[in-house]
């Protein structure tokens, strides 16, 4: 695991949750159901649950969604999932929360944003009316602002005084400046009203890489509050994968942030829970959690002409993943496994010793056979048709003998 320093914050209870304080980092993320369709978001948000989402987020709209409220958290109680739902809060969250308290006291948390929560002469009024709700339920409370509805009353205030200044900065620096201001403008005034600080977490979301960098190190050096971090519209497929792992991994090794959430636009019809594993796995990979084993596969060469080594890594990977929500309970620590798919003599050998468990698959022109490797040492041979099978059988029963009972069924293949 990582040995960086975590910037220090305010530990943040969310419906059983620690978010800050030193607590690990919190994976989490929202549905993109209509919240009035009880049955489609308790399934999204249980299979958000059950990928390792920690705390789910729901839009919460209009009148319908926020009956709905309720009647979900029945839902998800009837499917045993007891993540903590957060309520996501623009224009009319005060109404909504006064007129539906049965939503009120059924969120977990609730998410607003200073840029619209109010305009003009409703703004402070508006805030508060949600902030004495967030008291009243003893919930705690993400101010999150959003470059993309950033307070423009403070944004033109901060642009006029930067033209009248001696020495101007940039208007992207002053955006920046007004985005961090939003947000401890917004937590104090919540303090003011009587909001505890651990019951506070900010967000300041933009949609470029440097400038997500530069406006939360400047929220983390001037406060002390729970982070969520996020790269708001991060965009489709690899774009967005990419871009939320260089922004969040550069301020995650500063020790910056004590929540994420991956903000991915899926495919059509695509799987939701994407986002989660993405940001399970740039927790992992950069020793901050575990979560799952990993897999180190080869990436292919002129000397892996076939698609074997591919197939065994796929097949393993999905099967991994597959099989953690049973794992979890029956062999406590197998998310720290890590297991090696390899795909020549070159690095094949020396890899799959690295592991736990490792397996180096022939290249082209090589002996059909596909040396095993176990805790370092050369424990089998494998080859023919049978070969993934044989190897996938081992890592079970490697995953048996080492966190679980110690027993296990005895490899199907006999060491060399």
């Amino acid at each position: 695991m990582s040995t960086q320093t975590r910037h220090k914050t305010v530990a943040v209870d969310v419906g059983g949750v620690a978010v800050g304080g030193g607590a690990p980092i919190v994976v989490q993320s929202m549905t993109n159901t209509d919240t009035a369709d009880v049955e489609g978001t308790a399934r999204q948000v249980a299979a958000l649950a059950r990928a390792g989402s920690e705390l789910v987020r729901i839009t919460v709209d209009r009148p319908e969604a926020a009956a709905a409220v309720p009647r979900i958290k029945e839902r998800l109680a009837q499917m045993n999932v007891s993540v903590p739902i957060v309520g996501d809060f623009h224009y009319n969250g005060h109404t909504l929360l006064t007129d539906y308290p049965a939503c009120a006291e059924a969120l977990d948390k609730y998410r607003i944003n200073p840029g619209n929560v109010g305009f003009k002469n409703k703004r402070d009024p508006q805030f508060t009316q949600i902030v004495e709700m967030a008291i009243k339920y003893n919930k705690p409370v993400r101010i999150g602002v959003n470059w993309g509805s950033l307070d423009q009353e403070l944004l033109t205030k901060l642009m006029d005084e930067n033209s009248a200044s001696a020495a101007p900065i940039g208007a992207r620096e002053v955006t920046h400046e007004a985005m961090v201001q939003s947000a401890l403008l917004s937590a104090a005034r919540a303090e003011d009203i009587g909001l505890a600080k651990n019951r506070i977490i900010l967000s300041a979301k933009v949609s470029a890489v440097q400038d997500l960098i530069a406006v939360y190190t400047e929220l983390a050096r001037r406060s002390d509050y729970a982070l969520h971090l996020g790269l708001t519209e991060a965009g489709m497929g690899s774009k967005g994968i990419v871009a939320s792992s260089a922004a969040m991994g550069v301020l995650l090794q500063q020790g910056i942030g004590d929540t994420v959430r991956v903000s991915l636009t899926p495919e059509p019809n695509g799987d939701r829970t994407l986002e989660v594993q993405v940001a399970q796995e740039l927790l992992q990979t950069m020793g901050l959690r575990t979560f799952v084993p990993l897999v180190a596969a080869c990436p292919g060469c002129g000397r892996t002409t076939s698609t074997t080594f591919q197939e065994l890594a796929s097949d393993i990977q999905g099967f991994i993943r597959t099989s953690m929500p049973a794992w979890k309970t029956r062999y406590p620590g197998v998310e720290t496994l890590n297991v090696a798919v390899m795909g020549c003599i070159v690095n094949g050998p020396g890899e799959s010793k690295h592991a736990d468990i490792g397996i180096s698959l022939p290249g082209t022109g090589e002996t059909p056979t596909a040396p095993v490797f176990v805790d370092g040492k050369k424990v089998a041979t494998l080859r023919g048709p049978t070969l993934t099978a044989d190897f996938k059988q081992m890592v079970v029963d490697y995953i048996e003998r080492r966190f679980g009972s110690g027993l296990g069924t005895g490899s199907r293949t006999a060491a060399e």
